[in-house]
């Protein structure tokens, strides 16, 4: 059966949001669930907030879910190269989480637990991290709900759901703030393409959401160009989700290592033929994608 992916376009980002979600079955995923949503929240100054969800971004995801009366809603965060907290206070998300009466969980705080990663499912031979460690509230969350930018990465190629949960997940308090620090020791830089697959079987994601509000180009996570496209990815399938993602910034699955690599794990669709798309074509949201990030109206040989 073919993998549904949503794509709107609406510069009114709640708007976009709320046609995306329209396509979705939300109900089981959501009704009398402990539902966690995770926003990018990366880094974030008074000055440039353009590398992390936006406020209005989660306000609208939080009000849509609200609907189908989740039994606990928490936007859960772990930032990687500050501190969680006032990265939602200079976004604003704090607001939006108390308006809504959404709870707020910050992951990277202690207690930790050990949690094993088996990468490769036809072996016991373990990836390239063996085992991380996370606050163990993660592994309570029974809806797990990315809520992502879509930015190009100059390590991981692109950054959308599975690595906003893989990068985030490994609790910085243990690890170190920038988790690059190696306050304790982990090999989540030297192959982080293999990490983010490894992370994305232990914790599946159950709707990724990802959003051009604004996008970056040219380089990232952070210090790229952040452009205002209104495009909205929204798919129960993450990996399904991220590749479409990967092909409005040009690349295909196989140019993404750790989307291929989900792929070959069994984890979701990586072949755009085999996806369903009930909104926007593929064809029209790469043409609108261009042409707000480069100003030209683009359609990729394959496509």
């Amino acid at each position: 059966m073919p993998s549904t992916v949503v794509l709107t376009h609406n510069f009114d980002i709640g708007r976009a949001i709320r046609e995306a979600f329209d396509h979705i079955a939300l109900e089981l995923l959501v009704r009398d669930k402990l539902v966690a949503v995770k926003p990018n929240d990366t880094w974030a100054t008074r000055e440039d907030t353009s590398s992390v969800t936006q406020a209005d971004t989660l306000r609208a995801v939080l009000r849509y879910l609200k609907r189908f009366r989740p039994r606990e809603l928490v936007v859960t965060g772990g930032s990687g190269a500050a501190e969680t907290d006032e990265v939602f206070r200079l976004t604003g998300m704090v607001d939006v989480i108390e308006d809504e009466g959404a709870a707020f969980f910050d992951h990277n705080r202690p207690p930790f637990v050990r949690v094993e990663l088996d990468y490769r499912p036809e072996s016991d031979v373990a990836g390239p991290q063996a085992a991380v460690m996370v606050n163990p509230r993660v592994l309570e969350y029974e809806t797990l709900i990315a809520l992502s930018q879509l930015k190009l990465h100059r390590t991981a190629t692109v950054t959308m759901a599975l690595k906003n949960i893989a990068m985030s997940y490994p609790a910085a308090d243990y690890y170190g703030h920038p988790r690059s620090e190696r306050k304790h020791d982990n090999c989540f830089f030297a192959d982080m393409h293999s990490f983010i697959a490894a992370m994305a079987r232990r914790f599946p994601i159950g709707l990724a959401i990802t959003t051009g509000h604004p996008a970056m180009i040219a380089t990232g996570p952070l210090g790229g160009k952040a452009v205002e496209t209104g495009i909205v990815i929204a798919s129960t399938d993450a990996v399904a989700a991220d590749v479409v993602g990967a092909e409005l910034l040009g690349f295909h699955a196989q140019a993404v290592r750790h989307l291929w690599e989900a792929g070959k794990l069994g984890l979701g669709e990586t072949d755009t033929d085999r996806m369903h798309f009930p909104a926007l074509s593929l064809r029209d949201a790469i043409e609108r994608f261009t042409e707000a990030a480069y100003g030209e109206r683009l359609t990729f040989e394959s496509v």
